[in-house]
């Protein structure tokens, strides 16, 4: 069954994505580091790390939210970053955040979908997306664009929330997975679904080999993963 934010609803999951992260807008940055205790700050530095030995002029910040990675990936040197995003709510929250850091005439947001983008071919050296692809429709469609924008030799960069795999750790990330973090998260948010969502959508998700045997089905040439944190989040790297 697709794991969606609003069980019963009439819209489909895209419809539904747009209008949780329209929901939750106001307090997604505050809870996105409290309920990860800061940790996905570091997540996305190693990815950027990452991603600057490839030397973009050109990134596309997919699901961008509240554009915390096309922020962090300034750091590559980069001459155009464009954070592109469902939710008009969560762009209009990163537009002033980019403005409060001087970064507007580097980082631009654009609304739109991101199985359908809006992009020319091999338009991009470089897409990142943070948390974003679990939430797809039609995961496949969407990597399928990712293959599309980037020009040939680009690279993606995805962190994404992974399952860990041993003991005691497994059973711990379940606990606070299941039980305090949608406790948490809706309390604040005012949204339980949302949160309930999250734990449900990352079990769901394809992660470890199966997401990278998806991305060389999709045509990128290389693909490898670097497990973070005993398996909380994994950077993969795809290149066209």
């Amino acid at each position: 069954m697709e794991v969606t934010p609003y069980q019963g609803s009439s819209n489909n999951k895209k419809e539904q994505v747009e209008q949780m992260f329209d929901n939750i807008a106001h307090k997604y940055d505050f809870l996105n580091h409290f309920l990860s205790l800061g940790i996905d700050k570091l997540w996305r530095k190693k990815a950027v790390r990452l991603l600057k030995n490839y030397q973009p002029k050109s990134i596309l910040d997919v699901a961008t939210g509240t554009g915390d990675f096309a922020i962090a990936a300034r750091k590559t040197n980069a001459e155009k970053i464009v954070g592109f995003d469902l939710s008009e709510k969560m762009i209009r929250v990163g537009e002033q955040k980019v403005k409060r850091f001087k970064l507007d005439h580097l980082i631009q947001f654009q609304k739109g979908d991101s199985e359908n983008m809006p992009f020319g071919d091999e338009s991009f050296d470089a897409i990142t997306v943070a948390f974003g692809v679990r939430n797809f429709e039609n995961l496949e469609i969407g990597l399928d664009e990712f293959f599309r924008v980037l020009k040939p030799g680009g690279v993606a960069v995805i962190l994404e929330f992974s399952k860990p795999k041993y003991f005691p750790f497994k059973q711990l990330y379940k606990f606070y997975f299941f039980k305090i973090l949608p406790f948490i998260g809706g309390l604040v948010s005012k949204d339980t679904s949302a949160y309930s969502y999250l734990p449900e959508s990352v079990m769901a998700f394809p992660d470890d080999h199966d997401f990278l045997s998806i991305l060389i089905e999709r045509g990128f040439d290389t693909a490898i993963q670097k497990r973070q944190t005993f398996g909380i989040a994994t950077i993969y790297l795809a290149v066209k």
